[in-house]
C-alpha cells in the first residue's frame, strides 16, 4: 500500500515538472514570436520607405515639396482614398501615382493596426474649410538683387547748427483737489398747520492734496481739508447764524516702502476750526479757533488698498506708538472751569498730553459712475480714554458740476461729560445739494 502511494506521488511530481517546462517553453515561444513580428514589421516598413524614396527620386526635386506628405506627419486623420483603393477589385486600378499609392498604403496599415490613434476625419476637414489637393510644388518668385550702392561720405558743414539735448526731469509730485458749495433752504409760513420754522443752511468745502513719490521707496503725502457750514433759524433769538460744520485739518505722511503694499510711516495730523461754536439760545462759546487744537504724531505702518478692479483705493495706517496733544487757548466765560473739562483737560490747564496707539483708515470707493463713497475712520486710545470718529460721505453726481451729498458722522469720546441720553456717543448728519468741482 505504501509503495502505491509513493508511485502516485512520484507520478504527480513528474507531471507537474513537465507542465512547468511546457509553460516555460510556451512563454519563450511567445517572446520569440513577438520579436519576430516586430523585426518583420520593421523590414516591411523599411522596404516601403525605400520604395517611397525611390518614387521621390524619380519625381525629381518637385517631390520634395509634395503637399501630400503632410498626411503622414499631421494628427492622424481618416481619409477616404486608402479605403477606396483597398476595396477595388484589382491592384492595377489603384492609379499611376506611386507616391500617392504608397502614402495611402501606409495610412491604411495604421488604420488597421492602431485605429485608436485616429483623431480626425476627412468629412470634418471638409466641413471646416476643405482639403487642398492642388499644392504640388512651392510657389517661387524671381527676386532681382540690387547692385552694391556706392559708399558716400557726408562731411559736416561749417554752418551746421548745434542741437541742444533736453532731459526732462521725472514728475514726482501729484497735485489734485476738489471743492463744493452746497445749500439747503426751507420756508414755512407762520400759520402753517403743522408748525415748524423757516431755515437756511450753506456748506462749503475745499480739499487739496500734494503727494510726492520718487518711485524708489520714498513717498510723502499731504492733504489739507477745510470745511465750513452755517445755518439760520428764527427760533434762535441770540444768534443770526451758527456753524453746522467747521473743521480745518492737515494730514501729512512720510513713508519708506517695506514691501509692495506696506510702508513704514511717520504720520502727523493736526486739526482745529475757523470760528466760534454756539448752541441755540445759549450765549456761551463752546469752541473756537485753536480751542480745541488737536495734534497727533504716530509711528507705524501704512497698507495701500487697491481692490475691486481699482475702484476701491486708499490707505490703512496702524501705529502702535502715538503722541496726542489736545490744547485749548480760549479763556472761557465760565470761571468755574467746566468748559475745559469738556475736552478732558483738567481745570486751570490748557493742554492734555497722551501717549498710546492710533489707527486711521482713509478709503474711496467708486460704487458706480455717478456714485462715490468716501470714508475716514480715526481712533486713538491712551488705555485710559478712547477717542473714535467715523466720517462717511456719499456723493451723487448729476453732471460734472452739480451733485448732492449725504454726510454721516458718528463719534465716541469718553473724555467728555457723559450725556444722559446718548452717553459718550455723538452724531452729526446733513444732506445738501449744490455745486462741486474736482481737478
Amino acid at each position: 500500500m505504501r509503495k502505491l502511494f509513493t508511485l502516485l506521488a512520484l507520478a504527480f511530481a513528474l507531471q507537474g515538472m513537465a507542465q512547468g517546462k511546457a509553460q516555460t517553453r510556451y512563454i519563450e515561444y511567445q517572446a520569440y514570436q513577438i520579436n519576430k513580428n516586430y523585426s518583420d514589421s520593421l523590414t516591411a516598413y523599411k522596404s516601403r520607405l525605400d520604395s517611397l524614396q525611390a518614387a521621390i527620386d524619380a519625381l525629381g526635386e518637385s517631390g520634395l515639396a509634395d503637399g501630400r506628405f503632410y498626411r503622414l506627419f499631421a494628427p492622424l486623420t481618416f481619409y477616404h482614398s486608402p479605403a477606396k483603393k483597398a476595396l477595388r477589385m484589382s491592384y492595377r486600378q489603384n492609379g499611376v501615382d506611386e507616391v500617392d499609392d504608397e502614402i495611402d498604403q501606409a495610412l491604411l496599415n495604421v488604420y488597421l493596426e492602431r485605429p485608436d490613434l485616429v483623431v480626425n476625419s476627412e468629412n470634418h476637414l471638409k466641413s471646416v474649410g476643405g482639403i487642398s489637393d492642388d499644392i504640388m510644388a512651392p510657389i517661387q518668385q524671381d527676386v532681382e538683387l540690387a547692385g552694391e550702392a556706392e559708399t558716400t561720405t557726408i562731411e559736416a558743414a561749417d554752418d551746421t547748427p548745434e542741437v541742444d539735448v533736453v532731459v526732462t526731469k521725472p514728475k514726482f509730485w501729484t497735485i489734485k483737489g476738489d471743492y463744493f458749495l452746497q445749500g439747503l433752504q426751507s420756508y414755512i409760513s407762520g400759520n402753517w398747520y403743522k408748525g415748524g420754522e423757516s431755515s437756511y443752511s450753506f456748506l462749503g468745502s475745499i480739499t487739496m492734496e500734494a503727494n510726492y513719490n520718487n518711485k524708489q521707496k520714498v513717498k510723502w503725502d499731504n492733504k489739507l481739508e477745510m470745511k465750513l457750514g452755517f445755518l439760520t433759524s428764527k427760533s434762535d433769538s441770540l444768534h443770526s447764524f451758527k456753524t453746522s460744520d467747521d473743521i480745518m485739518r492737515l494730514t501729512s505722511k512720510l513713508g519708506l516702502q517695506a514691501s509692495k503694499k506696506w510702508y513704514y510711516t511717520l504720520q502727523l495730523q493736526a486739526w482745529t476750526q475757523f470760528s466760534r461754536g454756539y448752541k441755540s439760545n445759549d450765549w456761551r462759546v463752546y469752541s473756537d479757533f485753536m480751542s480745541p487744537f488737536n495734534l497727533n504724531i504716530s509711528l507705524g505702518m501704512d497698507y495701500n488698498v487697491e481692490a475691486l478692479n481699482k475702484k476701491l483705493t486708499g490707505t490703512i495706517h496702524l501705529a502702535p506708538f502715538s503722541y496726542n496733544l489736545k490744547y485749548v487757548d480760549r479763556r472761557f466765560f465760565d470761571v468755574a472751569g467746566w468748559m475745559p473739562k469738556r475736552y478732558g483737560i483738567d481745570e486751570n490747564r490748557h493742554a492734555l498730553n497722551d501717549f498710546g496707539s492710533q489707527f486711521t483708515i482713509d478709503l474711496k470707493w467708486a460704487i458706480a459712475e455717478n456714485i462715490n463713497y468716501q470714508t475716514r475712520m480715526y481712533g486713538f486710545t491712551s488705555f485710559k480714554r478712547v477717542e473714535w470718529e467715523w466720517e462717511n460721505t456719499f456723493t451723487f453726481k448729476f453732471n460734472k458740476y452739480i451733485s448732492t451729498k449725504l454726510f454721516i458722522y458718528p463719534r465716541f469720546d469718553d473724555s467728555t461729560v457723559r450725556d444722559d441720553h446718548h452717553g459718550y456717543f455723538q452724531f452729526q448728519e446733513f444732506f445738501s445739494l449744490g455745486f462741486s468741482y474736482s481737478f
